[in-house]
């Protein structure tokens, strides 16, 4: 099985960059899809073959996930249960036979870490929410994390310490996520390698000069991670401040 997760910045803009043909030429089973930025009938959007999740959130052109699906789920649920985190439109999970997909947009601490607080209580409430479908069946979980948890993880991490996406009170989040029965799978496979980035700001040429961070993630289950073929970053497609990521497991 592939999954593809993709931070697309604007789901109408990507379209028009060539979203469909990496798509429709990927060979995913599943594609998750965050910052869509759009709800579902401010655009056509057609990819034969899958079956669409979206979630919206409710203030337009902000936030957004989607999830494109070749295989019915066997149920699908949205947000993570709790009344402060239902209007921006982050988190969809949809329940197969062997494992639940979660797919999420995590909230942007903000320059000066404005909005650290609620990162902060969003990153306990979601490891509860995830450790409880954790203890029906494996999950994977995938999407834009917005933190690099290590220093390999980031271009600069030095000039980068304490901003957002890479405060420690971020980092040590996503150690106590990991911590609680988690892998990061790119990790798991490639511990060393260094240059591996998902996302890179559209300033001062750093996609160009691969000044990035690595923010999106495919993380599972700690009993699948045995299961895990391959694990990847593909800088290459366009279209995005980021790029996307993949799994193939199973």
């Amino acid at each position: 099985m592939k999954l593809i997760s993709w931070n697309v910045n604007g789901l109408r803009a990507c379209i028009n960059k060539g979203f469909y043909d990496f798509a429709a030429a990927s060979g995913a089973d599943i594609i998750a899809v965050q910052e869509t930025k759009m709800q579902p009938g401010q655009a056509e959007v057609e990819l034969a073959g899958y079956r669409q999740f979206w979630n919206s959130a409710e203030k337009k052109g902000y936030s957004g996930t989607l999830v494109l699906s070749q295989a019915e789920p066997q149920s699908a649920a949205y947000n993570l249960g709790l009344a402060e985190h239902n209007d921006e439109g982050r988190a969809i999970t949809l329940e197969y036979e062997r494992f639940y997909l979660v797919n999420i947009y995590v909230p942007n601490a903000q320059d000066g870490l404005a909005r650290i607080d609620y990162r902060l209580r969003w990153e306990d409430d979601f490891r509860a929410y995830v450790q409880g479908l954790d203890k029906q069946k494996p999950v994977i979980i995938c999407g834009d994390m917005n933190v690099a948890h290590e220093e390999i993880d980031l271009k600069n991490p030095k000039t980068n310490r304490g901003n957002a996406g890479f405060s420690d009170e971020e980092r040590g989040k996503f150690s106590e996520l990991l911590a609680a029965g988690f892998v990061d799978s790119f990790r798991y496979l490639h511990p060393e390698e260094t240059g591996a980035y998902s996302w890179w700001s559209y300033r001062f040429n750093a996609r160009k000069n691969n000044a990035g961070w690595r923010i999106d993630y495919f993380l599972v289950s700690e009993r699948l991670k045995d299961e895990i073929k391959a694990a990847y970053i593909l800088p290459d497609v366009m279209g995005s401040d980021h790029c996307p990521v993949a799994l193939e497991i199973f």
